[in-house]
């Protein structure tokens, strides 16, 4: 049985409701994924639990919204940003938009290999039409991120964890 520490079941518990809020109404690409998984890369000391809870936390939340067949990529995005956070072991500005770009181009390369004509004129009108979402995804990322951090920096002191 894996023991878990006070500071890894608060890191479990923050993870837990961000993938969660994806089941509240929200404006489209305006999600956690980015922030859950190099929130969870940054701040969890066992590498494991790093991919591990973030991506039970998304299968989880995936069972009420639906598996697709591009989720394969989203969860490939999701496993390079965690480790993105695990190679930084903080959550930056700086990181946050890298991650956000890496989930743009990870994810859409995806929907390109699946729904698109597999040429450069299909790569590039996938790209195109997908811009437009991207603002939105950066700015939830960019949400998610602070309240995250902030949150757990909250949390670390009321709870006194080191």
């Amino acid at each position: 049985m894996l023991s878990l520490s006070k500071k890894e079941k608060v890191l479990i518990s923050f993870v837990l409701i961000a993938a969660l809020s994806r089941l509240l109404p929200h404006p489209p690409n305006f999600a956690p994924i980015t922030a859950m998984s190099l929130f969870a890369g940054a701040y969890f000391t066992r590498k494991q639990l790093a991919f591990l809870v973030p991506l039970l936390a998304m299968i989880l939340s995936d069972f009420f919204l639906g598996f697709h067949v591009i989720s394969i990529f989203v969860y490939m995005a999701f496993a390079f940003i965690t480790l993105l956070g695990q190679r930084s072991g903080k959550v930056s500005p700086k990181l946050v938009l890298l991650g956000s770009i890496s989930f743009f181009i990870i994810s859409n390369m995806g929907v390109w290999l699946l729904y698109y004509p597999l040429t450069m004129e299909g790569l590039i009108t996938c790209f195109t039409l997908a811009v437009p979402f991207f603002a939105t995804s950066l700015l939830g990322d960019a949400v998610y991120s602070v309240v995250l951090s902030f949150g757990f920096s909250v949390a670390k002191k009321q709870l006194q964890i080191s």
